[in-house]
């Protein structure tokens, strides 16, 4: 099971422009749906004057909760090509919206599909592309004279250290990639003779 996913660095942004119409390409990156209501009111703040705000995001490490929205315009026409962009980069944790200032002429469904999808293409492509590794939390306690050996395990499968405390007592706090779990957790039961204890967080 793949214990990593990809999803964008930062914030951007693209444009494309068909018969006197813009479409304005904003990407975000998001770890909740309530981001997106602030990005899109910050949006519509900030252009006013523009009459559709459609967007799609996907959301979670698995890429297992998605929506579009067509904001109004003929079905199909524009979340499902934003949406289809962020899937053909294979994209999680991922906001595009496309904001829409209308020319005079108007472009057809098919014009519609590719404009939408063209805006949301570009905004994806004037950002990095990411990979981020699903992480277990932990938290370690064991004796003062167990220290020796459990920085040297941890410090060896360069683990990222969260939190620690040492004292008669020590304990660390620390994060790793999911499919490293049982290796890691079996270098430290061979060290555990007595006092120490390995406890998934979260």
């Amino acid at each position: 099971m793949s214990d990593s996913y990809y999803t964008i660095a930062s914030a951007s942004e693209g444009i494309y422009k068909e018969k006197g119409s813009k479409f304005l390409g904003f990407a975000y990156p998001i770890q909740s749906e309530e981001e997106i209501k602030i990005h899109i009111n910050k949006l519509k703040s900030a252009h006013h004057n523009s009459r559709h705000f459609c967007y799609a995001f996907v959301l979670k490490p698995d890429y297992s909760h998605y929506r579009g929205s067509d904001d109004g315009e003929p079905s199909g026409t524009a979340g499902a090509p934003i949406l289809g962009q962020i899937n053909s980069k294979e994209l999680t944790n991922t906001l595009v919206v496309v904001a829409r200032y209308f020319g005079g002429t108007k472009l057809g469904v098919s014009g519609l599909i590719n404009a939408y999808r063209t805006a949301a293409q570009e905004a994806l492509n004037a950002t990095q592309i990411i990979e981020k590794t699903i992480d277990s939390h932990y938290t370690l306690r064991f004796t003062y004279e167990q220290t020796g050996d459990v920085m040297r395990i941890l410090g060896d499968n360069e683990v990222k250290i969260d939190n620690q405390t040492f004292d008669m007592d020590c304990l660390i706090e620390f994060s790793v990639r999911k499919n490293e779990t049982k290796r890691i957790n079996d270098q430290l039961e061979k060290i555990s003779t007595s006092g120490l204890k390995f406890i998934k967080t979260e």
